[in-house]
């Protein structure tokens, strides 16, 4: 167990293939993070997720912002961000020199784990429409697709709407209740 410098909370590093750590992110990441928001996920719309949007949610006590380190150097990320009844993946991004590893997969794992214990058990995410590999991964995961929502990106682009019970594996019903991303 370690604790968080910032913050003075504890969490436990997860090793993953003695060469990926699990941490929670710092503050000094957020421009890293936002960075790889614009070319990993953002690609083609204008840039959402600013350092300083990722820097509310490091410091935001509902908000979880997970980092994967490989080499002292953040590979991929993923903020969530819980209320009492459901949990929201609101990114996830990897850098494609390291996907394809499982190191998603234990991201969205240790997720999945802080809201459980956490008595949270509802998790939903958007997507783009046209991401296949994000829809298969997330459905090999136990998401269930609840709809489509178009122009969701930035009047742009479709989004699929996921969501998973992470007690039962099993999507939820549309019109579920969704904390504020």
């Amino acid at each position: 167990m370690c604790e968080y410098p910032a913050t003075g909370y504890a969490w436990y590093v997860d090793d993953y293939r003695d060469d990926y750590r699990l941490e929670l992110a710092r503050l000094v990441d957020a421009p890293r993070l936002a960075a790889m928001s614009h070319e990993f996920v953002e690609v083609g719309l204008k840039p959402a997720w600013s350092a300083s949007r990722i820097t509310w949610h490091i410091r935001h006590p509902e908000s979880v912002v997970l980092t994967a380190i490989a080499s002292g150097v953040v590979s991929g990320f993923a903020i969530m961000r819980y209320a009492d009844d459901v949990a929201h993946l609101n990114l996830l991004a990897m850098d494609p020199a390291h996907r394809r590893r499982g190191i998603a997969r234990r991201l969205m794992t240790w997720l999945e784990e802080t809201a459980f214990t956490a008595g949270t058990f509802i998790i939903g995410l958007e997507l783009r429409a046209t991401n296949g590999t994000a829809y298969a991964f997330y459905s090999a995961l136990g998401y269930r697709e609840l709809g489509r929502v178009p122009g969701y990106y930035q009047g742009i682009e479709p989004a699929i709407r996921m969501a998973r019970d992470v007690r039962t594996g099993q999507g939820t019903i549309p019109g579920m209740r969704q904390p504020a991303p």
